[in-house]
């Protein structure tokens, strides 16, 4: 195991968590629900990659690990880049600013992050030792 992308796993795991719980409990009060559900998607991809790091960590013995680390870098850089895109999309909005709306477009970036890492992963894992 690679403990190093396991407890990255398990911080942003818990960061999850908090964040749900905010929007569900703390947000929900003020924001519409739009806005509530793009929060509910960059947290459930956020918990979604929790889960493939902790394979890529899981897989360390077994699996190329240069495979595996570009699978666990590209995981990171979604999280980064769709989800942070998303939450900051969310802040920009019920702050009125209409003019930074272009966010939006980093997200896809994060998106294909996603699939290349679980391809990557993928290949990792059909490549075993």
């Amino acid at each position: 195991m690679n403990k190093s992308i396991a407890g990255t796993a398990a911080i942003l795991g818990a960061i999850s968590v908090a964040l749900g719980a905010f929007a569900a409990h703390g947000l929900k009060k003020v924001l519409d629900s739009n806005l509530l559900s793009i929060v509910d998607t960059a947290v459930t991809y956020q918990f979604y990659h929790v889960f493939a790091l902790l394979a890529v960590a899981l897989s360390w013995q077994q699996a190329d690990r240069t495979k595996l680390t570009w699978a666990a870098r590209l995981f990171l850089a979604g999280i980064l880049l769709f989800c942070g895109s998303l939450y900051a999309l969310v802040a920009v909005k019920q702050a009125g600013y209409t003019t930074l709306n272009w966010i939006a477009a980093i997200t896809p970036v994060g998106g294909v992050c996603f699939i290349v890492g679980w391809l990557m992963l993928a290949f990792a894992w059909l490549s075993r030792r």
